[in-house]
């Protein structure tokens, strides 16, 4: 019932993970990242134990393959599952069970993994991966965005489309961006939007939220508001 895209952008070493569907708010339980570690996307009959077990799993630096084995050999229900798995290494497992409803399956190349479930046809996979490779030079957020919709156009979820999310990590252990689009007409469309709306302050604010490096961040307001404005000015 969904597709999902796990990335690493080389040029910032985020992780990224893009997902959509024809079900309830996708993103409070498909995606799930490790910041510098890794990332998970659990889908199809979704066990969110996937992705709490699977990360703790990767913290641990156990390589993706032991870590699918490890968590479908403890699930009776496994073969209605699906779930895939890169590393900062950028090694990359997968799992479809037998149960899951066609089409469906995984593709892989280089920093990316893609798998999907209850989809139009093998294109929905494909396609999605062609629009990833061939729209290196976007930034990361929009890249993913770009490569969701190319699968969209493919048929994507053969039952239609009603949530979506994009969830992105760097450095710290919160998210440097978190999207959720719960019930939509059109949530690819409307994620989106919300990635252009990150742009106009988000993405300028974050840097002055506390970090490990530099734990109380900045307070100085009058200073963000200077580097803000500065940083948006022109872009109205």
């Amino acid at each position: 019932m969904t597709w999902s895209i796990i990335a690493r952008d080389s040029l910032t070493g985020q992780f990224g993970i893009a997902v959509a569907t024809k079900f309830f708010a996708v993103g409070a339980r498909v995606p799930h990242i490790a910041a510098g570690i890794g990332g998970v996307a659990t889908q199809a009959l979704v066990n969110p134990y996937y992705g709490i077990d699977g990360l703790a799993l990767l913290r641990e630096g156990r390589e993706p393959r032991a870590i699918v084995e490890t968590l479908i050999a403890a699930d009776a229900g496994r073969e209605s599952r699906q779930l895939h798995i890169m590393d900062a290494n950028g090694r990359i497992a997968a799992f479809t069970g037998r149960e899951c409803v066609d089409w469906c399956g995984h593709v892989q190349g280089d920093g990316f993994s893609i798998a999907g479930n209850m989809l139009a046809g093998a294109s929905v996979l494909d396609d999605t991966a062609k629009a990833l490779v061939a729209n290196a030079s976007l930034p990361f957020a929009q890249r993913l965005i770009a490569a969701l919709k190319a699968g969209e156009a493919a048929g994507g979820d053969k039952r239609g489309k009603q949530s979506a999310a994009l969830l992105i990590h760097g450095e710290e252990e919160w998210s440097d961006l978190d999207l959720r689009v719960d019930d939509h007409a059109d949530p690819l469309a409307e994620l989106e939007r919300l990635e252009q709306v990150s742009r106009e302050r988000w993405v300028h604010f974050r840097p002055f939220l506390p970090t490990r490096k530099n734990p109380a961040g900045i307070t100085d307001r009058a200073k963000i508001d200077a580097s803000v404005e500065a940083a948006t000015a022109g872009k109205a």
